[in-house]
């Protein structure tokens, strides 16, 4: 079946109104949750093939977020999807003003290759909640769970209402040339340029989910042992294939020594000398992504790891001093297991290093000064982060994650992920028991007066 043809049918599937009622939606995102608890074994064995993760990493970073979300989503989706009152002025009494979500239609989901479960169907949970058909593509670099997303997904859903579709770029760029109600697109920027200019033919909205060089502030007060620990974790999982893992750490030069040594120590005890034996560490995507990162080491810098496998496309966790920002591991987002050191002799130097750099996805700040903090937080943009720990803000769906300027547009998850697959109409509902003469001619000067203080 084209790709056209497709398109077609969920048109129609929509227009017929199949997904509006919110206890279909609730039905079959419990047979999502079902399909997927039913296949976990599959979707474990596809991407242990695919990177090397673990089975405990696979639930903690992809299936414990899909499984979250469906089940916030069946508790409060009658609330998101009721209408909602709304104040009314005095120019329109009486009457009553409220707001109303419908869904948008028929969308188009480009999942990403670093966390491929998670980047691809906890979007597509938002917009079956809001209630739109969706195609889905999922990322051909890990093929395995490329396939199994397939294959679970295409087995208990009709086409009309859900399709995953495979492919490479040929495919990707063929759906793109098509007209979608709504794209949500999560990759490098380089890409969301493309899925942009394209959208912007048929004026299509999008969510762009990019990524960015996203900093780590440490200040002289910082508890450096947990720091460590905590920047370690972040940097680390999935091999530094995040798109909010830190990238690099700007460091007070006071206590960049021990900072150094505490990331070192850190290293080690949670992935031993070089991390080659370790079930929490996983390969590199592919060849090309392998050969980058190893181009971006200056070896006269690192301090800790370095060390590599082509054949088994295997990085250890790189720890490198001494960095500057002209440096080429600094002139692009890493998205590796690299992390370069940076040391500043001011606050004001550290914030305005960043703030002459396009805004990152994330950033990270450790200190125990909630003043300092809140500085770095009020006069830098960025999409989202934490004060004391990394990544994890991503978890608390209370929190809309998303990118601002090169970093990406639009947040999702919770809440904010069903406002993005859903138009929100504005409704005023007049009364026809009073119709005011300030409207309608002769307009008067005593008019203009009331106007005013009605408008005013």
């Amino acid at each position: 079946m084209d790709v056209k043809t497709i398109i077609d049918q969920q048109q129609r599937f929509f227009l017929e109104g199949r997904t509006r009622p919110l206890t279909f939606r609730k039905e079959q995102l419990q047979l999502l949750k079902r399909a997927l608890r039913d296949s976990e074994q599959r979707l474990m064995e596809a991407i242990e093939a695919d990177f090397g993760k673990s089975r405990y990493e696979t639930y903690q970073t992809e299936l414990a977020m899909i499984y979250h979300e469906i089940n916030l989503v069946l508790r409060r989706l009658d609330r998101w999807a009721s209408k909602k009152r709304v104040s009314t002025n005095l120019a329109n009494f009486p009457g009553r003003s409220y707001l109303l979500p419908e869904p948008l239609g028929t969308v188009l989901i480009i999942g990403a290759w670093n966390y491929p479960y998670q980047l691809t169907l906890v979007p597509l949970v938002s917009a079956m909640a809001a209630g739109n058909t969706a195609i889905v593509k999922p990322s051909e670099l890990p093929a395995q769970t490329s396939r199994a997303m397939a294959e679970i997904l295409n087995a208990i859903f009709p086409p009309e209402y859900v399709l995953v579709q495979e492919g490479g770029v040929p495919e990707t760029t063929e759906l793109l040339q098509h007209r979608f109600d709504k794209i949500f697109f999560t990759g490098s920027t380089a890409v969301g340029r493309i899925v942009a200019q394209a959208a912007a033919k048929h004026l299509t909205p999008v969510t762009l989910e990019l990524g960015g060089k996203s900093p780590v502030f440490v200040l002289p007060d910082a508890d450096l042992r947990r720091t460590a620990q905590r920047i370690v974790w972040g940097k680390f999982l999935n091999a530094g294939q995040t798109c909010i893992a830190p990238d690099y750490v700007l460091v007070d030069q006071a206590i960049e020594a021990a900072l150094v040594q505490d990331l070192k120590e850190e290293i080690e005890a949670r992935f031993g000398r070089d991390g080659s034996s370790s079930e929490a560490y996983v390969r590199i995507i592919h060849q090309r992504h392998f050969e980058r990162l190893l181009s971006l080491i200056d070896p006269r810098k690192v301090v800790c790891g370095g060390t590599s496998d082509r054949e088994r496309l295997f990085l250890a966790p790189t720890l490198m001093k001494g960095v500057s920002f002209s440096d080429s591991v600094m002139t692009e987002e890493i998205f590796g297991p690299l992390l370069p050191v940076i040391s500043y002799h001011g606050l004001d130097e550290a914030i305005a290093s960043v703030k002459s750099r396009p805004k990152p996805l994330a950033l990270y700040i450790f200190t125990r000064d909630g003043g300092a903090a809140d500085r770095i937080l009020s006069d830098l943009s960025f999409g989202g982060g934490s004060v004391n720990d990394t990544v994890t803000y991503i978890s608390n769906s209370a929190l809309p994650f998303g990118g601002v300027g090169e970093s990406g547009m639009g947040k999702y998850h919770g809440e904010a992920g069903f406002r993005e697959f859903s138009h929100v109409k504005s409704i005023l509902k007049r009364s026809l028991w009073f119709e005011p003469s300030l409207k309608y001619p002769p307009y008067t000067p005593f008019k203009m007066k009331l106007l005013r203080f009605l408008m005013e």
